[in-house]
């Protein structure tokens, strides 16, 4: 079969590789659409914890149908559709993943839809769910033009919430306000928006990080749930402890801590949401496996207004 190798340049290169067979507690998924994400980008660079760069597989999400179960695993798994979720991996033709990490996903779905929802979707609607957003709740979303934050965007616009949206243009800015942003804040004329809120979903971090925990309200959560922009600064402590007495909350999230019934919740809740039409699927570009690096280069320069998918035959 072919997968997207790492280089020890950093590039992907497309090969020839054998099959995976699923062990203990795995099922074995063919692809019909992969996911592509900023994490691949790192996973290339070897800056995700605990996998090396050269000679490993990017690609942390999948929609395809299982073809073989191994030893524990579920036998009635085989034939399902799901969105499956691998460690590493996913840019190849088939993938092993673990049973408890596929979510299903239904038959007369649009694969490249619901890998546009998968992860990003997973991450967005947890944030929400842990800061509790509440409806008439002021919520802020950093990036809100990258994968997680247009759908951070809608899925709070659905709690009823009224959102500002941060990002990089005009253009990102008026497709935000058709996803449901009530207001929109141009990064490149305004670091920091001038008013307070109740909820924060940062997808960026960086060194600006201690300057937005400090627009939270009283009470207000601020949920860490990317870092394209690297660590926080050093001020990040002095601005959570300089508000001490209006109790905020800092947050930090990856889907990785989560129970296989804390994702299985989640995604219930975005599929619901998907099928009445409340939450949309924000495509970018369809490529070919082959085209993997095309993809990792659109996404190191952040140029995509939503997701990038890959198509392995």
């Amino acid at each position: 079969m072919r997968a997207a190798v790492v280089r020890p340049s950093g590039a992907l290169g497309v090969i020839e590789v054998p099959e995976p067979e699923p062990g203990p507690g795995q099922v074995l998924v063919e692809a019909e659409v992969i996911g592509a994400g900023y994490v691949d980008v790192m996973l290339s660079r070897g800056e995700y914890r605990g996998i090396p760069g050269p000679g490993s597989v990017p690609g942390v999400e999948v929609v395809g149908r299982v073809r073989a179960a191994g030893p524990g695993a579920p036998g009635d798994l085989v034939g399902r559709r799901v969105l499956a979720m691998p460690g590493f991996g996913g840019y190849a033709e088939r993938v092993v993943v673990d049973a408890d990490r596929v979510l299903p996903v239904e038959r007369e779905a649009d694969a490249a839809e619901a890998v546009g929802l998968g992860v990003n979707a997973l991450v967005a609607e947890t944030a929400l769910y842990r800061a509790g957003v509440a409806a008439g709740e002021q919520v802020l979303v950093r990036g809100a033009g990258g994968g997680i934050g247009s759908l951070a965007t809608q899925l709070a616009s659905a709690r009823g919430a009224e959102v500002t949206a941060v990002t990089s243009s005009a253009a990102r800015g008026e497709r935000l306000l058709e996803l449901g942003a009530a207001r929109i804040v141009d990064r490149t004329g305004s670091a920091v928006p001038d008013r307070t809120y109740d909820v924060i979903v940062d997808t960026v971090a960086g060194p600006d990080t201690g300057r937005y925990l400090r627009l939270l309200r009283d009470n207000g959560r601020h949920v860490m749930c990317g870092g394209v922009a690297g660590a926080p600064g050093e001020d990040l402590l002095a601005a959570l402890l300089g508000d001490f007495h209006q109790s905020p909350t800092l947050l930090a999230l990856s889907l990785n801590s989560l129970t296989p019934r804390e994702l299985l919740r989640s995604w219930q809740e975005i599929t619901a949401l998907w099928t009445k039409g409340s939450l949309s699927p924000v495509l970018y570009r369809r490529l070919a496996l082959t085209d993997a690096q095309q993809a990792l280069e659109l996404l190191e320069r952040g140029t995509p207004f939503g997701k990038v998918v890959l198509v392995p035959r």
